[in-house]
């Protein structure tokens, strides 16, 4: 998958500066593909140019003029396109990870500090999740909206990143758990 695509499910919802495009990245599609600004904004100048986006200019009276973007039918077949081809299979490339694989050879301390970070740092994802889940249905029942919502795809998307923290989260605390307990173990020997 390019960022392209990704962009281009985003402003799906309507039109974006690149600036609330950033903000909707940070919410609901930095749970499966990372992009900065600067990224966006490039990638949204691409797009231009490639005809499947179009910008426009919005003029503000209290604050400086903005570009915004939609997408266009070019952009849609793209999209159309792009579901078509086969997704590759997702792998993990984390370097705690090669940290914890190594675990048997090297103080970790260090390790089990960064895995505890990463589990606070998954709560937080975890919390942020839920509100977006929760604007996103509104006053229906989870089961109401997945079957009566008008867009389901970007709920579909957090329930997956939603799934992720949670397992990661709780990978994170066990592991840094069991490596606690091995260190109290051979520091009694």
């Amino acid at each position: 998958m390019a960022l392209r695509h990704a962009v281009l499910a985003a402003l799906l919802d309507g039109e974006y500066s690149g600036y609330q495009l950033a903000k909707a990245f940070d919410i609901g599609v930095a749970n499966f593909w990372h992009a900065v600004p600067q990224q966006l904004y490039a990638e949204l100048a691409k797009l231009e140019k490639e005809g499947l986006v179009a910008g426009r200019q919005v003029i503000q009276e209290t604050r400086p003029n903005k570009r915004v973007f939609r997408v266009t039918e070019a952009g849609h077949a793209e999209l159309e396109r792009f579901a078509t081809d086969v997704s590759r299979p997702s792998s993990i490339r984390d370097d705690l990870l090669v940290k914890v694989q190594a675990a048997d050879r090297v103080d970790t301390g260090s390790v089990v500090e960064q895995l505890e970070e990463r589990a606070s740092a998954a709560d937080g994802k975890i919390e942020l999740l839920g509100q977006v889940l929760r604007r996103l249905r509104g006053d229906a029942t989870e089961e109401e909206f997945l079957r009566t919502g008008d867009r389901i795809g970007p709920y579909l998307t957090c329930l997956r990143g939603l799934s992720f923290e949670q397992e990661h989260r709780d990978w994170c605390l066990r592991t840094a758990g069991i490596l606690r307990e091995r260190q109290a173990h051979h520091a009694e020997r």
